[in-house]
């Protein structure tokens, strides 16, 4: 077993409220660290799992059953990145990832944002980016810290599809579902 760390984003009752944070424990989210940043309630988990599809999944269950009206919305790591992040996690300054991205210094064929990419705090998905660090540059092992992008990928769209799903038209609930396939 492996211990994988990372972090479910909830919406719903206060959960650092006594009754609620002895629920979660005896369903088993004693491997949890409940916070609160603003109106953002969290949970840090340390959870022991073969896999981190296994550890989410698990935990995604067990908070959702101890507090029925408490509803798990993202998760963390997320694998979206800032420049920042990006020049962070290379080793290279901020600027430096910029002409990168902008097609002004390197090879080009830098991944797009993740994001509109007319906004002024564009966002890339690091799997993108890191693989193309190693295709482009050479340059192999850079970090990678959420362990499974796709997995989070997946998981965040699939989060996002069960809160909007309701809102849409059988018609469009139906296409979505064929597109997903």
């Amino acid at each position: 077993m492996k211990t994988h760390r990372f972090t479910l984003v909830v919406e719903g009752p206060d959960l650092q409220d006594d009754r609620v944070v002895d629920a979660l424990f005896e369903a088993g989210c004693d491997d949890a660290t409940v916070g609160r940043l603003g109106a953002v309630q969290y949970l840090d988990f340390d959870r022991e799992a073969e896999t981190l599809a296994d550890a989410v999944f698990g935990a995604t269950e067990a908070v959702e059953a101890a507090v029925p009206a408490t509803q798990v919305v993202h998760l963390e790591p997320d694998e979206l990145v800032t420049m920042a992040e990006i020049a962070q996690r290379t080793g290279r300054s901020r600027e430096s990832i910029r002409l990168l991205a902008n097609g002004e210094r390197g090879p080009g064929g830098f991944p797009p944002p993740a994001t509109h990419f007319k906004s002024r705090s564009r966002m890339w998905e690091w799997h993108a980016v890191a693989t193309w660090f190693a295709d482009a540059l050479g340059e192999v092992g850079l970090p990678d810290p959420s362990g499974a992008p796709d997995f989070i990928a997946a998981f965040n769209a699939g989060l996002k599809l069960r809160r909007t799903a309701g809102r849409l038209d059988a018609i469009e609930q139906r296409r979505i579902r064929e597109l997903v396939g």
